[in-house]
């Protein structure tokens, strides 16, 4: 796997819920603006509904920063439906775009495809306005990834400073 950073991200484009609907979008559709994109793996399963719901409830924070929150995963538009109507598990419902990549077409692109399963990684990747990838990880499969590190991690990406562990956008850059 190649290094992404600061590289153009891939052009895509693909089927989404949001918001209860099935709809379409791409990289041509959030050009010029910053976007986030995480994987993980499987719908119906155990860690994905904790960082789902983490996500969601972060969703407005990136959204004041300017960056969209998209979820992905190779499940269908058909299984995010009935999986996100259960209010015991996503109490609040899932309000943003949710990647349904049956096809494993935006998967692979940005390489999140684990080809031992078939599904995607627990990755993220923090899309710039410009296009370009300037944060990319990838945890293991059963390591849940923390939305505020997530968000904390992207103020800083776009402050333009010099930010030290634990840097809030609050704090001073590091001299």
């Amino acid at each position: 796997m190649d290094n992404m950073i600061e590289q153009d991200a891939p052009e895509w484009s693909a089927t989404v819920y949001h918001n209860g609907e099935k709809k379409t979008l791409g990289s041509a559709e959030l050009a010029g603006k910053w976007y986030l994109i995480y994987w993980y793996p499987l719908d119906f399963t155990f860690i994905c509904p904790t960082e789902i719901v983490g996500f969601e409830s972060l969703k407005d924070e990136f959204e004041s920063d300017g960056i969209t929150v998209i979820g992905a995963s190779t499940d269908s538009w058909f299984s995010h439906n009935a999986w996100f109507a259960d209010r015991d598990i996503f109490p609040a419902g899932v309000t943003h775009p949710v990647i349904a990549d049956t096809t494993h077409e935006v998967t692979k692109a940005f390489g999140m495809l684990n080809p031992a399963l078939g599904v995607g990684f627990r990755g993220t990747v923090l899309v710039d306005n410009e296009g370009k990838v300037q944060m990319y990880s990838i945890n293991g499969m059963d390591a849940g990834r923390s939305p505020a590190e997530i968000l904390r991690s992207s103020q800083a990406t776009q402050a333009g400073g010099l930010c030290g562990v634990n840097w809030t956008k609050d704090d001073d850059y590091v001299a």
